[in-house]
């Protein structure tokens, strides 16, 4: 008697995520170190200064940390209520941060006192920038106002209550120091200049305004609020070019890379997504256990600090390519179980006994029921929820296993409201699928036959041949549409081809020409 065959189950192409440059380039970071803070991270900035310590606003402190301390080197902590939007000047001596308490204090990193302090906001200041001169500082505050103050006299400048609510970010620009840009929970974006007593372009965000960020040529402008990531040109009046709908939740800050190619948010969806700049796809992704609220990009990408309203500071650095190599070479080390196959190759001499022992076939669940010649019983096993949806390559397996042995209707029939709905819901998940096509098809044209009379008497079972049909008129439609792209490809690819002319003789013509004469016809 033959021995059972197991069911052969064809291995398809994955259809994944491909890994792209982007993918090896944002995966290239070490296990994230985590460091609790006192509450919620609402700030990351980084100096732009070498070694290019970051500043981290969290309740009421502002520490400083270095590039791979777990400790902070510096901390600030005469704030009389919760800090907020610490940043550094260009040239990282200076450090600027807000307060609940609509104080306004300037630091030096060396030291510990304020050296500053500007009185003049009734409610908490959010937003904190020095200018490019570096002599002048611009806040916003929950009291509608953005004010200028001056540096060396201590003296408030300029005052603008333009917006209609909290003002929640803000920047200055890096290449004119009267430049500044502010974002309001009154959905509006406003440039400044500090030339004029009033706004000079107003962009409509749709959503509360969290963050801004300015493209190092700052001809552009990104906003984020709400679920929105949007894109602005300024040299055109502020007309919107891209509206990014990626993240579940609101979107809390931004962040560019090194080279300017890649846009960086995040949100309370704990998600960092990655743009591609040209196109404004995503290009990689990252998890995080908490909501986000704050994100830091090091120069040259060194590391990535995320900040969550849990307390929790997250920084992975950049691995090194001593390390990339080291872990390269210890996945090409020879497996250790080589021990365990000593003696494999000896060969018995011509005197020895050969004692054989029999090998015991291990048979999946559905191909002890096909080897009992429990058709249905197979199929319903192939069926199961995790084999389903993990793994269709195997119920499509035992499908043409079932249809090769000619008991497939067999199989199918027979079925009650809740076995006929799983299999209905089977196909409406895979029978589009390029890969499983071939197979599916008849087998729902079988089904079809046998239930055509039941039609009518399940609104389950109508629901998902309702499903079906839609599923069906729809790809219908993408294969229609796709031949007429097909047509009107090949159209051009003949019209782009190079003529010939082809010699045509002893053809009599039409033309009065003698049959003698030469004659050209142009393909």
């Amino acid at each position: 008697m033959a021995s059972f065959k197991p069911t052969k189950i064809q291995v398809y192409p994955k259809l994944g995520e491909k890994v792209t440059q982007d993918t090896l380039y944002w995966k290239n970071y070490k296990a994230p170190v985590q460091i609790k803070e006192f509450g919620a991270v609402t700030n990351i900035d980084f100096s732009p200064v070498a070694p290019h310590n970051y500043a981290v606003t969290a309740f009421t402190r502002i520490h400083i940390y270095g590039p791979f301390s777990q400790e902070p080197v510096k901390s600030f902590t005469r704030f009389k209520d919760t800090a907020y939007c610490g940043r550094f000047r260009s040239d990282g001596q200076l450090l600027v941060a807000g307060c609940e308490d609509s104080v306004v204090r300037l630091f030096d990193v060396s030291g510990k006192v304020a050296l500053r302090m500007f009185k003049g906001h009734t409610k908490a200041v959010r937003v904190t920038d020095f200018t490019s001169d570096r002599y002048h500082i611009l806040t916003g505050s929950d009291d509608y106002t953005c004010r200028l103050w001056d540096i060396p006299n201590s003296t408030e400048l300029t005052s603008y209550q333009e917006h209609t609510d909290y003002i929640r970010c803000g920047i200055t620009s890096k290449l004119n120091r009267d430049l500044f840009i502010t974002g309001s929970y009154d959905h509006t974006l406003k440039l400044f200049d500090a030339r004029v007593n009033k706004s000079v372009m107003t962009m409509d965000h749709g959503q509360p305004v969290e963050s801004l960020l300015l493209y190092p040529s700052e001809g552009l402008l990104v906003s984020a609020g709400g679920r929105y990531v949007k894109v602005w040109d300024l040299l055109k009046g502020g007309q919107p070019l891209v509206s990014l709908k990626n993240h579940h939740k609101t979107v809390t800050c931004l962040c560019l890379s090194s080279n300017g190619q890649r846009l960086l948010s995040a949100s309370l969806d704990r998600h960092v997504k990655v743009y591609n700049t040209t196109n404004y796809k995503v290009v990689h992704n990252f998890d995080y256990a908490a909501s986000i609220l704050s994100l830091g990009l090091a120069p040259d990408d060194e590391s990535i600090v995320v900040g969550m309203t849990n307390g929790i500071l997250s920084i992975k650095h950049r691995k090194s390519s001593e390390e990339t190599k080291e872990i390269s070479g210890q996945q090409k080390r020879r497996p250790a179980y080589r021990v365990f196959v000593k003696g494999k190759n000896y060969v018995p001499k011509q005197d020895d006994y050969l004692v054989s022992k029999p090998v015991k076939q291990h048979l999946a669940k559905y191909d002890k029921q096909l080897k009992r010649f429990n058709v249905s019983k197979a199929l319903d096993t192939a069926l199961e929820t995790w084999t389903r949806f993990r793994k269709p390559e195997i119920t499509v397996a035992v499908i043409k296993e079932l249809d090769r042995r000619g008991t497939l209707k067999n199989a199918l029939a027979g079925r009650d409201e809740r076995g006929l709905s799983q299999l209905l819901n089977f196909l409406v998940g895979n029978l589009v699928d390029p890969r499983f096509a071939p197979v599916l098809v008849p087998a729902t044209e079988m089904i079809l036959d046998i239930y055509q009379s039941v039609i009518g008497q399940s609104p389950v079972v109508d629901v998902q041949l309702q499903r079906l049909q839609d599923l069906l008129e729809r790809e219908i439609g993408y294969q229609q549409d796709l031949l007429e792209v097909l047509g009107m490809l090949d159209t051009m690819f003949t019209s782009s081809l190079p003529r010939k002319e082809v010699p045509c003789s002893g053809i009599s013509r039409p033309n009065g020409l003698a049959q003698g004469d030469a004659s050209l016809t142009v393909l």
